[in-house]
């Protein structure tokens, strides 16, 4: 490096944002910007000689605040061609109107080391890479510009040979020097012992001038962008080393720091290895004097406990690995505390825990059943039966019983009434919505936050191997691509398979044998065949109105007015008006919407009893004034005064006030609590009042429902539409009853003779209300036919008539399901006559005498009986029908 260099008067200026450049640093910079790329061609690239160029800090008014500026490779960009520097002082002017820019008014002049050219595809636009050297500083005299470019008048900082050797001489610089260079030897010897790259260092030392030292070395560190200013700006040699100085030693000290924190950490981890060598000592000397540590102590306890759960012999030689493994290990090991719950899970588990059998009371037992539910006569029968058998023979293995009906009829307390009933614990288990096999199974030990089923874990809670266990909305399960919960239930429930149900968590065999499960499902459709050919299934249709009411009475008020901290002394609701609730408000299979209608009235009742409840008054005031007694009596006429005497003394009097009589419940407070009713026993009738209408009886998940099918006919090519949001099965029985009535046309006198088209010019639409509603089945097959008829004869259907079954092509009227269902919804419409098919007359069994006695049941066999009936003045037509 050369001792001084000859600087020219003017020199190109290249602006470094935000960063600078010091004499002696080494640095790359890639120039893209068009005044850049123009500055490096024509000071650089175009001269034979290595050009110079000023290098000069450039400071954003957006990055005065900042202290850390951008990269190297960010620095070098255009400036504003106006903006110039007068007198070594600094001007400011905008780029544009959000960018203000600081020029410095020193910086280094630079020689180009390496240039390379480059063209940007696809845009052509010219870049190039160039490689500076720092060389010395200068002051800017003036700044002006030159085409895209600014130039600088510039003048050299630099000392002259004779300044150099008369500072050479001065105590303090060699003090300075002596200092920087021992600091600099330091931190050399300390990045040796880290990297093995100090030999060149060295010799810098020994031969570059210490002034142009203390530049290269403040270049190589990370510092501020304020600092590295004032570092350019030291352009006296003392004042310079002094800096260097003072930011070596910082980085020193940096490094020291670094390396402490390294030491103690490293520290930290040869004191946890020492202190696992004194505890094998101390662990050898305790078991040589007979004591145990609190560790120790755990996993002894441990050990007793998993010896008195009464585990299977395979099982208790798995766990006794699973503890030798355990205790070989450090608390600190990442799978000691999976392998400790594993422990404790096996220890805790009910392998042989039972809970205990008393002797079975069947009468105590139906007595219970029929004070948690009423009626239900055929679930409960089931339930006795299963408890004389149990009486019979103790080891008798457990049916699943599986509960499906609609909501609100009580499955899920039912479960837990035979829980009682049989004097065993409870476990309840949710599958609605459960779409992961491990659920079930469990995840394998493997994977980080496994965990046993939902089985096990049931049977860990209630610590006995033989509880009543509850598998809620079996139906309700889904499947993934985490696997298929239904499918994992089949080993569940097959009592040949849960003698050895294997969970994946445990991994060994759990007798689920003894446990009597219970599922409940509102649709057995969905569960799969396999699933339901293990269950025992026992349908809970509807209530009828009477069982309603019976419930009300007997569960349901008691349990709204304890609700709402009422009684029968403030609220009574009659029967009369219970009645009304079930007939106009509710249409419901089960009881729960009877119930939130109960609770609106006792609500209400709730808000007039807490107004008129007062604090009653303190000791030693005589009483209310007289105007205040009266507004309150006029208030509310069922307020009256009481005095109480609390003592022998007369001034101990205390006012209350007290409800005289209960709120009685009436037609116009259920109206105006309620709202105006939404069903009433006309609707039929109402909506059966012209021809091409007829009242089938559908069944739902919320049990059964009375449809109503219209049709029309209008000009048209011969087309049936079929509307209502309708599946495939009843989209083809209106295929059917179509045919099979034109087919009959002339038999059943709807056309003067044979061979006459009904659907000639005519189209025929048919519609399912509601419109909303999915609907599927094949058992509006004789609704549909008797719609038609009625449209094509031009003769109403008897609207007190409503219908079921699923007819064939030939016209023979076949058996459906869910006849307790749409017997209890046509009794709810208040419809009287139902058609059924002749084979469902065994179903009537389950329906309640009560409901019977109110409506007339006709039986058919072919599709002519139906229309036999279906009509005011029976069927003209049915001697002309053929076979």
């Amino acid at each position: 490096m050369a001792d001084s260099v000859e600087l020219p008067s003017r020199l190109a200026i290249l602006p470094f944002r935000n960063k600078v450049l010091l004499p002696g640093a080494i640095i790359r910079i890639r120039c893209t910007s068009p005044t850049s790329v123009k500055l490096v061609e024509q000071e650089l690239w175009q001269r034979e000689e290595k050009g110079l160029i000023g290098i000069l800090p450039v400071r954003d008014a957006a990055a005065e605040s900042k202290l850390l500026g951008p990269t190297a490779s960010q620095g070098a960009d255009s400036l504003d061609q106006n903006s110039k520097v007068h007198g070594g002082s600094s001007d400011s002017q905008t780029k544009n109107q959000n960018d203000v820019v600081h020029w410095h008014n020193r910086g280094v002049a630079a020689r180009a080391l390496h240039l390379s050219r480059g063209v940007e595809k696809p845009s052509g636009r010219v870049t190039y890479i160039v490689v500076l050297e720092g060389l010395c500083r200068f002051s800017v005299q003036e700044l002006s510009t030159r085409g895209t470019y600014h130039t600088a008048k510039i003048s050299s900082l630099e000392m002259t040979k004779t300044e150099m050797e008369q500072v050479e001489h001065d105590p303090d610089f060699i003090m300075l020097s002596r200092q920087f260079k021992a600091t600099a030897v330091e931190l050399i010897s300390v990045l040796e012992q880290k990297q093995s790259t100090g030999g060149r260092t060295k010799v810098l030392l020994e031969t570059v001038p210490v002034h142009k030292l203390a530049d290269i070395f403040v270049a190589s560190f990370e510092i501020s962008f304020e600092e590295q200013l004032s570092m350019l700006d030291s352009v006296d040699a003392k004042e310079r080393l002094s800096k260097a100085t003072e930011l070596v030693d910082r980085h020193l000290q940096s490094i020291r720091v670094a390396e402490k924190i390294t030491q103690k950490v490293e520290g930290q981890l040869s004191k946890s290895q020492k202190e696992f060598l004194l505890r094998q000592q101390m662990k050898a000397i305790k078991e040589e004097l007979g004591d145990n540590d609190d560790e120790e102590d755990d996993l002894a306890a441990l050990e007793r406990k998993m010896q008195s759960a009464g585990m299977p012999q395979n099982t208790w030689k798995l766990a006794l690995r699973e503890l030798r493994r355990l205790k070989k290990m450090q608390p600190q090991q990442p799978g000691y505390s999976s392998s400790r719950a594993y422990l404790e899970l096996l220890s805790d588990l009910p392998w042989q825990k039972t809970s205990k059998e008393h002797e079975l009371d069947l009468r105590a037992a139906q007595e219970r059943l029929d004070n948690d539910h009423y009626g239900l006569v055929k679930v409960k029968q089931r339930i006795i039966e299963y408890l004389a058998v149990r009486k019979l023979k103790p080891d008798a293995r457990g049916p699943v019983l599986c509960f499906v009906g609609p909501p609100g009829v009580g499955k899920t307390s039912l479960a837990s009434s035979i829980a009682a009933a049989l004097d065993r614990k409870f476990v309840r288990i949710s599958l609605g919505g459960v779409k992961d096999e491990a659920d079930i199974r469990g995840h394998r030990r493997t994977y980080i936050g496994s965990m046993p089923g939902r089985l096990i874990d049931g049977l860990k809670k209630v610590a006995v191997c033989n509880p009543v266990m509850l598998l809620d909305e079996i139906d309700k399960t889904g499947s993934d691509v985490r696997g298929d919960p239904a499918s994992a239930l089949l080993e569940v429930l097959d009592p040949e398979q849960n003698k050895t149900f294997n969970d994946h968590y445990l991994n060994v065999p759990f007798d689920l044998s003894k446990v009597i499960f219970v599922a409940t499902a509102n649709r057995a459709q969905p569960i799969p065949p396999p699933l339901l050919d293990r269950m025992e299934v026992i349908e809970l249709p509807g209530y009828t109105p009477e069982e309603k009411l019976k419930i009300a009475t007997r569960h349901l008020i008691p349990r709204v007015l304890d609700q709402h901290g009422l009684s029968s002394e403030f609220l009574q609701i009659p029967k009369a008006m219970v009645q009304l609730v079930i007939q106009r408000y509710t249409r419901e299979a089960g009881v729960r919407s009877l119930e939130r209608n109960l609770a609106a009235l006792a609500r209400a009742a709730a808000v007039r009893v807490a107004e008129q409840e007062v604090v009653p008054l303190s000791k030693g005031v005589e009483g209310l004034t007289t105007p205040l007694l009266e507004n309150r009596l006029v208030d509310s006429a069922e307020v009256e005064m009481e005095v109480i005497p609390m003592g022998v003394n007369n001034r101990d009097i205390s006012n209350t006030f007290r409800i005289t009589s209960p709120l009685v419940v009436d037609e116009a407070m259920v109206e105006k609590v309620l709202g105006p009713p939404k069903f009433d026993g006309r609707e039929t009738a109402e909506r059966v009042v012209t021809p091409g209408i007829s009242v089938g009886l559908v069944w739902t998940t919320f049990g059964g429902e009375v449809q109503f099918v219209e049709a029309s006919t209008m000009a048209g090519k011969g087309e049936l539409h079929l509307t209502g949001q309708l599946g495939d099965v009843i989209k083809e029985s209106a295929q059917i009853a179509l045919t099979w009535v034109r087919a009959r046309a002339a038999d059943l006198k709807l056309a003067s003779a044979e061979g006459i088209n009904l659907l000639e010019g005519r189209d025929i639409h048919i519609h399912f209300p509601a419109g909303a509603v999915p609907k599927d089945g094949p058992s509006a097959g004789v609704t549909l036919v008797t719609a038609l008829v009625s449209l094509f004869s031009q003769r109403k259907v008897r609207s007190d008539t409503a219908m079921t079954g699923e007819m064939t092509l030939r016209g023979l009227v076949l058996p459906v399901g869910g006849i307790k269902d749409k017997i209890l919804a046509a009794h709810r419409y208040g419809i009287k006559r139902v058609i059924l098919p002749e084979r469902n007359l065994k179903d009537l069994v389950e329906v309640p005498p009560s409901v019977l006695a109110n409506l007339e049941i006709l039986l058919a066999k072919r599709m002519e009986d139906v229309l036999e009936q279906a009509f005011d003045s029976g069927s003209p037509w049915r001697q002309h029908s053929k076979l």
